[in-house]
Order: structure tokens, then sequence, then C-alpha cells
């Protein structure tokens, strides 16, 4: 596992929590998914992601599977109802 060489602050991907990662630690594997900076690991090198963390858990908040990648199709429109007739004018009362 990777090492980082520099503190840095990671969204979680399902809680959506911040989290302070010291230099040093070998974070989890859904954790160092969420490092892109070279610059922050030892060697310079990404960790490989691991396939097996990302088929387990709930769909991270705020993002839709694949599958649903597509917009969805809008309804067909209800006709328009047909006029009735047209309103009578009250007329003012004489006394």
């Amino acid at each position: 596992m990777a090492r980082l060489s520099a503190a840095v602050h990671v969204q979680h991907p399902t809680t959506r929590e911040w989290v302070v990662l010291e230099p040093g630690e070998e974070p989890v594997p859904e954790l160092a998914a969420e490092i892109t900076n070279a610059d922050a690991w030892e060697d310079g090198v990404l960790p490989e992601p691991d396939e097996d963390a990302e088929s387990e858990g709930p769909t991270p908040f705020g993002f839709a599977p694949e599958e649903s990648s597509q917009p969805e199709p809008e309804p067909e429109p209800e006709p328009e109802p047909e006029p009735g007739p047209a309103p009578q004018r009250r007329r003012k009362a004489t006394t």
C-alpha cells in the first residue's frame, strides 16, 4: 500500500465527511482513490484503484449510477381542453 508524503484533506466518498490524513499514513483504498495529486504520495505515483472497493457499497452521494446517465424522456404533453362558451357579463341592477 502507498504512503502519503504530505497531509491531505479528502471528502469520504460515501459519508461526504472531511477526513485529514497525515504524512506517513496508508489510507484505505476508497480514500486513496480520492487523492489525485501525485505529489501527495511518497513515490510520486498514484496508487492503482482497487476494483473490488468500487463494486461494494452504495453509490456515493450526489452521483448517479452509470446506467442512468441518460436523461429520462419527457412525458407527452396533455391535449389542451376545448374552450367552453364565453362567460356572460353581469348587468348592473337599476333602481
